[in-house]
């Protein structure tokens, strides 16, 4: 079966700067760039009449920035993916607070361009297929860096005011954790159901990390987990982790 490239609008304020997206992207057959824009407010108009697959989007822009035309994008019924592409890295997590596809860091290479729409025509055939995208992935600041972390990788999820913080490796005792701008509820909703579990409304625990359910009297139930450590099951998520169980 043939691939059909993505139709792709290129956004950036700067002329050389946009000029050198259009040659990298004439190379890639996995792309076909329908238009430019120069600002956020004719990229947004240019989406509106054009209906591209994929906006190749600068961050920095004066009035109208990138993420400003993504949080717009947010409100549309049928959203282009949005691969950001910027010379700033202190943007990344409200980049993928806004569902970015990827964060390309300029200068741009053809190898890592590609990539990034490898991601995007990954995403249109999930959704053509009818699938529901679960989450597969964070970045999270640690640092001066902001490290990629594999939604298979967090055994489990506490919520701490306005951010959560993502538990890795527990399973294998490295005991690491990361906190990310994030809502509980939020997250859920985008965590595949197959492999983690709300017990609590503020831990979600990844499902394979339970070993058993322990009654401790007067209806108060607690997961155990294989690490050794209880959590116990909120009133609210009993009869999930019962389901779960099979009772």
């Amino acid at each position: 079966m043939v691939e059909v490239p993505l139709t792709t609008l290129i956004v950036d304020d700067e002329p050389l700067a946009l000029e050198r997206m259009e040659h990298i992207c004439a190379a890639l057959p996995s792309l076909k760039v329908i238009g430019t824009a120069r600002d956020g407010k004719e990229a947004l108009e240019a989406i509106e009449s054009l209906s591209p697959d994929l906006v190749l989007l600068d961050m920095t822009m004066p009035e109208f920035d990138g993420l400003a035309v993504a949080r717009a994008l947010t409100r549309r019924a049928a959203a282009p993916a949005v691969v950001f592409v910027t010379a700033h890295d202190n943007f990344a997590v409200e980049a993928f607070d806004l569902e970015a596809v990827d964060y390309v860091l300029k200068p741009v290479t053809p190898e890592r361009l590609e990539r990034a729409v490898a991601r995007a025509a990954a995403r249109r055939s999930t959704r053509e297929r009818g699938m529901h995208e679960w989450l597969s992935e964070f970045w999270v600041p640690y640092r001066s860096e902001l490290l990629r972390i594999a939604v298979t990788d967090v055994d489990r999820i506490d919520a701490e005011r306005d951010y959560v913080r993502l538990h890795v490796g527990q399973g294998e005792g490295t005991n690491r954790s990361y906190l990310l701008l994030q809502t509980v509820s939020g997250l859920e909703a985008r965590l595949d159901p197959a492999l983690f579990i709300r017990l609590h409304r503020s831990t979600i625990l990844r499902r394979d990390r339970i070993t058993g359910l322990r009654h401790d009297g007067l209806g108060v139930w607690s997961a155990e987990l294989e690490d050794g450590s209880q959590v116990r099951i909120g009133r609210t998520y009993l009869s999930r982790a019962k389901a779960m169980a099979g009772r």
